[in-house]
């Protein structure tokens, strides 16, 4: 039986005066409040065939952790209800849960919880694109595939993930590179509209006009707001795309360095175009090598912008073509079953530092050698100031980038292995990369302190880098839309507002 509104309520108060009593005698105290809340149907518990394989549809090993249950919903009431009942219940018990989109984020507890409850929207998971307003109203629990089989074959097209597995919700709340970032901003400021479930369940609208300050906030401020349960994207005329993946021999490193560098200064002056270099080894092969993606959004082959990259002479393989978003998304996969690790850093366009990375990724292939099957391949993309000015004119982001005038690159450290024992190596080793990286970058003053919070490791602190100002109205928004804190105790995953560090030197910093 689907809840209903007067039976939730019901259920609710009744559930509340039996309380304590089955605190004393139930283990799994917070499903049972969502039982009797009647969502029996949609629960789901260890054991059981579904359970198991949303435990299984994490995209790393590594974001796998046990929940009490698991709760589906199919629409933003039953996320209010859902909400409420869990808020109810914890003033007897504590009920800690989380919320996942996509899961798609590589480390455990940001989309999932031990023992606690994990509402998952994947169930949300539509796109529907309407003509009148030149919008996609996307739930969260939709995949950037599905969503641009979905716009193309309507003819329209919209900034969003680059990856057909990656989550929709996750990205655009984290900011959002895209291959349209040059042209359109980011991902998040091409948002039009959120529906929210707020801590106490009400189901809200922010945009320019309404909750202006929360539509801000929403985009690069994660989950300490509320729960999104609908995004609507603007969206433009549809045209095919020029790009693939170029493979290189490792030993051309050092001109692609420099082209990349060339091309990031070029970007603001053609920006249909996106690149990212990746270095890239995997132990199957044994051997390192360069697998450039390249993409031009229009119908134009080999456009002048490319022709550094285009010049550099060796490569292997080219799957270069004019097709649509949705095959260059299934295209820019990277292998299941791993267990992933993201570190994220940024540093100004300066090709000194991509070629001591470079090094770096040779250090790290001998450190490891073949002991174990793993995968690793670091990214760089170009993030010329000219990102950020799409901001302002779409309602603001949270994420500060207006306060950088130089052209800088942004970082993915992006490594995989199949063993559990390798965990602790592979950890530290991993974050001794990022931070020796980081110090040559501050050592030839070049860093950047921004720290992109889609690619970030739980080690790392995003939200602090987004600026005192920008810090300071994130915070004012949770005290105001969640004076409660549920989204900062209850749902302890992911970058949590109240554990920010700001840096002493923040002022000088935000100068940058």
């Amino acid at each position: 039986m689907k809840p209903g509104t007067l039976l939730a309520q019901a259920a609710l108060s009744a559930f509340a005066a039996q309380g304590a009593r089955a605190a004393e005698t139930e283990p799994s105290f917070c499903c049972d409040a969502l039982e009797s809340a009647g969502f029996g149907e949609i629960i789901h518990y260890p054991g059981g065939d579904a359970y198991e394989a949303r435990q299984q549809a994490y995209w790393s090993p590594l974001a796998r952790l046990q929940p009490g249950c698991i709760i589906q919903p199919g629409r933003a009431e039953e996320v209010s209800t859902i909400v409420k009942t869990l808020v109810l219940a914890n003033k007897t018990q504590p009920c800690q849960f989380a919320v996942r989109s996509g899961g798609h984020t590589t480390y455990g507890g940001a989309a999932n919880i031990d023992g606690g409850v994990t509402l998952d929207l994947g169930f949300m998971n539509s796109t529907t694109y309407f003509a009148n307003n030149q919008t996609a109203a996307i739930q969260p629990g939709a995949r950037w595939g599905s969503v641009f089989r979905t716009l193309d074959n309507a003819g329209v097209a919209s900034a969003g993930g680059r990856a057909a597995s990656v989550g929709v919700a996750g990205l655009v709340l984290g900011g959002g590179n895209s291959f349209y970032s040059a042209r359109k901003g980011l991902v998040c400021d091409n948002v039009a509209n959120f529906e929210v479930v707020l801590a106490n369940g009400e189901v809200v609208f922010a945009n320019r006009e309404t909750n202006a300050d929360l539509f801000q906030v929403l985009k690069g401020g994660s989950n300490n707001f509320g729960i999104v349960t609908r995004i609507d994207l603007q969206t433009f005329d549809r045209e095919n795309v020029w790009g693939g993946i170029v493979g290189y021999p490792i030993s051309t490193a050092g001109l692609h360095s420099k082209a990349l560098v060339n091309f990031g200064e070029k970007l603001a002056d053609d920006p249909y175009a996106s690149t990212i270099m990746i270095l890239l080894y995997h132990s199957a092969r044994g051997f390192p090598f360069i697998a450039n993606a390249y993409e031009y959004t229009k119908p134009v082959e080999r456009p002048p912008i490319f022709d550094e990259f285009m010049a550099i002479p060796g490569n292997f393989s080219s799957t270069m073509r004019i097709t649509n978003m949705t095959d260059i998304t299934e295209e820019l996969e990277q292998p299941v079953g791993f267990r992933w690790k993201f570190m994220a850093l940024t540093f100004q366009n300066d090709e000194r530092i991509i070629k001591k990375a470079t090094e770096l990724f040779h250090k790290m292939i001998e450190s490891i050698g073949d002991a174990d099957e793993w995968y690793f391949s670091p990214m760089f993309q170009p993030m010329p100031a000219s990102f950020a000015k799409h901001s302002a004119a779409n309602g603001g982001n949270i994420l500060g980038l207006d306060r950088f005038t130089e052209n800088n690159i942004l970082f993915l450290y992006d490594v995989g292995w199949m063993s559990e024992e390798n965990d602790e190596l592979f950890h530290k080793l991993s974050e001794q990369y990022v931070e020796d990286l980081d110090s040559y970058a501050k050592s030839i003053g070049k860093s950047n302190l921004f720290v992109y919070l889609d690619y970030a490791d739980p080690t790392q602190d995003p939200l602090s880098t987004y600026g005192h100002a920008n810090i300071q109205k994130m915070r004012a928004a949770a005290a105001k839309y969640d004076p409660d804190r549920v989204f900062q105790t209850m749902v302890p995953g992911g970058f949590k507002l109240s554990k920010v560090r700001v840096p002493e030197d923040e002022e000088q910093h935000d100068e940058l």
